[in-house]
């Protein structure tokens, strides 16, 4: 499965959002009808939109990113090490501007660069280039994907990857992991948690080691794909812990 496919050619991410505003209270009066539209569509009768409002970070109209985690494999003398680096904080611009950056970087230097995450064809990729066209960010080529035939995208996503054309099938990171045997990246918090983490603890290193976890967890995902032995602990490297300290 896959052999055709190079993990040094793998540029792996997640990203992390949050709803744009502290609480319902906060959001823009004339913005508010937005989300009572939106939200109506999923919450329950005797729920209001400020009820369901922390579920507006998984859209990319009400939410914005706060941290994306990349990380890439590297083989040298037969060993495989995995190097992350994360780019966040509270200006969302900042942080994507510097990603595009990253991306066009390294994209110059290899054409075959592709891009992958987990259900990232769904949530991940579309997130990033809407919030970068809201930002006014010129999108990079390998987001850029209007316009393109299907074997010119290169993106790949380890769920799509999974469902061996099921269509109707979703499977978590955490579950895959788990049967798996890939140490879980779920051990402190959660997606679901990551917007009190954000607004009420204004706690992002801790967002940003979840997320760089999840990264790794994907890459040792794609390596199990593969057929091949996962990465070692010892031989994981962050950059992003100075900025953190």
């Amino acid at each position: 499965m896959l052999d055709n496919i190079k993990m040094d050619n793998i540029l792996f991410l997640d990203i992390e959002t949050v709803p744009q505003y502290q609480d319902f209270d906060s959001v823009p009066e004339e913005f508010k009808p937005f989300w009572e539209k939106k939200s109506n569509y999923f919450r329950e009768d005797d729920q209001s939109a400020s009820d369901v409002y922390q579920r507006a970070g998984i859209y990319s109209e009400f939410g914005k990113i706060v941290c994306i985690s990349v990380g890439i494999a590297v083989t040298k003398n037969h060993v495989r090490s995995f190097r992350l680096k994360s780019f966040f904080g509270n200006d969302e611009a900042i942080l994507l501007q510097e990603f595009a950056n990253m991306i066009e970087k390294y994209h110059s230097s290899n054409k075959d660069l592709q891009l992958c995450a987990h259900n990232g064809k769904e949530f991940d990729f579309p997130y990033i280039a809407r919030r970068m066209l809201v930002n006014g960010i010129k999108l990079p080529k390998l987001l850029n994907i209007a316009g393109k035939k299907p074997w010119e995208i290169m993106l790949l996503d380890t769920m799509e990857l999974w469902k061996f054309g099921d269509y109707k099938n979703y499977t978590s990171l955490n579950l895959l992991t788990h049967i798996f045997n890939i140490p879980t990246p779920k051990d402190d918090i959660d997606g679901s948690m990551v917007a009190d983490v954000f607004w009420k603890e204004n706690d992002l290193p801790r967002i940003v080691t979840y997320c760089e976890k999840d990264v790794l967890a994907i890459a040792q995902l794609m390596l199990k794909y593969k057929g091949e032995e996962l990465i070692l602990k010892e031989n994981v490297e962050s950059t992003t812990i100075n900025r953190l300290l």
